[in-house]
Order: structure tokens, then sequence, then C-alpha cells
């Protein structure tokens, strides 16, 4: 058997999390995410002399096993304590159903993730972390944080998930519905991740959590806790992006629009993506969010060149789109489209007087297509300083590498 891709690891472990938290229970928790660690270290130290037929079941029988052990360890000392020693729990001769268990369990405990109690940031910390492996740093990156509040949000969440013992197997319509737009959100930061990492071990691109992502955003449409047209707009936008990744890389690094070759886009996920947005738009009469991005990004697929993109359509889409849901960072993308429409002067104008917030101050995006504005609008003084922020705060080579090169072509 060939050896395993590394990315295999990052998503058995959420996997494991997910499957020993729905067995053992929540408030086991943190006992299930170190069963797990100690599955996937245990691989690194066997696999290298023979990768095993379904590493996913070994990987699951290590962590069951390390999981009951130390369960074991603890109820049989609870039980001198209490003078109970003719009690045997029931788990620890049940055998693990890896497979069985496997189905919808990553997805479920992605429900339980989301819970309304706590803050959305809480939620995403949370899923992230304990069931799509993010680091600190990436999900400090995403949400724009510092990595000191992940942590600290990471503490408090993991606590009131403790609470919660029974409720991965008690989910209802009712129940899903008031935590599916937070599990909407996890799903895409995840994919977004993947499409621009912030890791400075990538390329600028893990296409292994887009597809994770593409994964989990299918099998929510096919439950009946997630199917809605919102999903289903959700993995139009996915797969959208998802065809010009191909063209998005190439020997100088990352590539921007403009710089892509088409021919390399995937005309298969295209096709779907088209094909996924059309059942959006018949589920229901939803509009959310991923209608109008997957809107935004068929009229990038379907374009003939960059100079004959529906700009103005697109400019038109942002501005529904800050309406749906406001944010600077819609604001930011309609100037782009206005720019490329009407010229630099127009995508300016519709920054004029927009202070980013304070959490956005820290991010090399906003800085970076101001730069890029302000330089093809003349006022090359702005745009060198803008640039420079850019460029300092920019979260990996791949993008500092991008930001410079964007300048200097432009100045050739």
């Amino acid at each position: 058997m060939p050896p395993l891709d590394p990315r295999f690891f990052r998503h058995e472990y959420g996997r494991l999390v997910a499957v020993l938290s729905r067995r053992f229970g929540l408030h086991n928790l943190a006992r299930a995410e170190d069963a797990a660690q100690s599955a996937l270290e245990a691989a690194v130290r066997a696999w290298p002399a023979e990768v095993p037929a379904r590493p996913s079941a070994w990987l699951y029988r290590v962590a069951h096993n390390a999981m009951v052990s130390e369960l074991r360890t603890q109820t049989t000392r609870q039980r001198i304590l209490d003078n109970r020693t003719d009690e045997v729990p029931a788990w620890i001769d049940d055998a693990p159903r890896y497979d069985a268990e496997i189905h919808d369990g990553l997805l479920r405990m992605l429900f339980v993730c989301c819970d309304p109690d706590l803050p959305r940031r809480g939620q995403l910390v949370l899923a992230l972390k304990t069931l799509c492996g993010f680091g600190a740093h990436e999900i400090a990156q995403r949400l724009f944080v510092s990595t000191d509040s992940v942590y600290k949000t990471l503490q408090r969440a993991r606590a009131r998930l403790r609470t919660q013992p029974d409720l991965i197997d008690t989910f209802d319509a009712v129940g899903a519905g008031e935590r599916i737009g937070a599990v909407h959100t996890v799903l895409y930061v995840m994919f977004t991740e993947g499409h621009l990492s912030s890791t400075e071990d990538s390329d600028g691109i893990r296409r292994d959590l887009c597809d994770e992502a593409v994964r989990l955003s299918r099998l929510l449409y096919a439950h009946p806790l997630g199917r809605g047209s919102t999903t289903a707009a959700l993995v139009a936008l996915m797969l959208l992006h998802l065809a010009r990744l191909p063209g998005r890389v190439g020997t100088g690094g990352l590539l921007l629009l403009d710089e892509q070759d088409r021919s390399l886009w995937d005309a298969a996920h295209i096709a779907e993506g088209l094909a996924w947005l059309e059942r959006a738009a018949t589920d229901d009469s939803t509009v959310s969010r991923y209608h109008l991005d997957a809107t935004i990004a068929a009229e990038h697929c379907t374009a003939a060149s960059h100079e004959d993109t529906a700009w103005e359509r697109i400019a038109q889409s942002y501005a529904l789109l800050e309406r749906v849901e406001p944010s600077p960072l819609h604001r930011l993308s309609r100037a782009v489209a206005a720019a490329e429409a009407h010229g630099a002067a127009a995508g300016l104008a519709l920054l004029e007087g927009v202070a980013p917030p304070t959490w956005l101050e820290g991010s090399a995006t906003w800085w970076a297509v101001l730069a890029d504005l302000e330089r093809r609008a003349g006022d090359r003084a702005a745009a060198c300083r803008h640039r420079d922020l850019a460029l300092r705060l920019a979260p990996t080579e791949a993008v500092r590498a991008l930001i410079w090169r964007r300048w200097r072509s432009a100045a050739t």
C-alpha cells in the first residue's frame, strides 16, 4: 500500500474526536481529543514500516483502546472509593464500530459545537479546533482575533459543551434549525482556509481542506437536519471556487484572477456548481449570502476572459450582499468590481470615508486592495504606504510574494 498523504491525519483527527465524543459522551471531550492525538502519534511511530490495510479503523481501534483504558482506570478508582467493586460499565466490553459510526458523527458534532448559547465566535473556535483540526494561529487569522483570544474562547466553549452530555443524539428539526447558520459558517471558513491558507508550510492553497469542506457540505445537504437552499448555495459556491484552483498557482506562486489560464479551470466542477446553484434557486425562497456569493462566482466562471467579465453585475451583487450581510469586506469587493467596470476612481469613491474596523485593521487584504486602487488612480505615495503595510501584515510568504508581484508587474 502506498504511503498516506500527511493530510490524512488532519482529517482523521476530527473524525476520531467526533466518534469518540458521541460514543463516550461530550463530558469526555477532552479525553477524546487526547485519545485521538495518542492514536495519531502511535501511527507516526508504527506506519513507516507498514501502513495497515484499513488505516482509519486502525486509528479508531487505538484511540478507542486508549479511551477505554483511561476511563477504566478512572472508573475503577471511583468504584473502590464508593465500595462498588461489582459494577462494570457497559462500554468497557463494547466493541467499536467505526465504519458504521463515522457516517454522520462529524456532522452531528458540528451541530453540537454550534450551540446557540455560545457566542458565534465560540461556536466557530470550538468547531474549527476540535473537529477541523485548525491550529490556534489559523483560527486567529480567519476570525481576525489574537491567538490568546482563541485559547480563552476555546476554554469557555469546552466548559459549556461538558454540560450537554447527551445532546449529540437528540437533535430534531427545530434544534438543528437554531444551529444551521453557524454550521454553514464553519464549513465556509474551513473552505476559505483551504482556498487561501494562512499557514507558512503551504503554497497558499490547501486542497485537502477545500475537499473536506465540500464533502461535509454535501453530507449536510443529504441529511434531513441540513437540507435546504442555503446549503445548496454553499455547495455551489465551493464547487465554483474549487473549479478555479488549478489556475491559481503558477511557477511564481499564487496568481490573481487576471493572471490565470482559464483553460486550466475544471469544467466539470463549473457545470456541477451551476447545477447546485440552480437547485439553490428552486429549493425555497431564501436568499442568503451564499446565494449571492455563488452568483458572483458563476459570473467569473462563465466569463470568456477577465475583460469580458460582467463587472457591473458583480458590483450590483456585492451591493445586495452588503444589504443581506453588511461587512466592510463586501464593500471592499464591491469597490474592486466597480474599479474594473468604471475605473479605479469609482472603486476608491466607494471606500471614501470607510475606515476598516479594528478586527480588519490587521488584515493584509484591506490594505493591499487599497494600495492597488490608489496606484491605478495615480496616488503613488498613498499606494506605497498601504502596500508596505500590507506586506508587513501578510500572513504567509505566498501572500507576501503575491503582493510584491502585483506591484512590480503594474510598474512595468
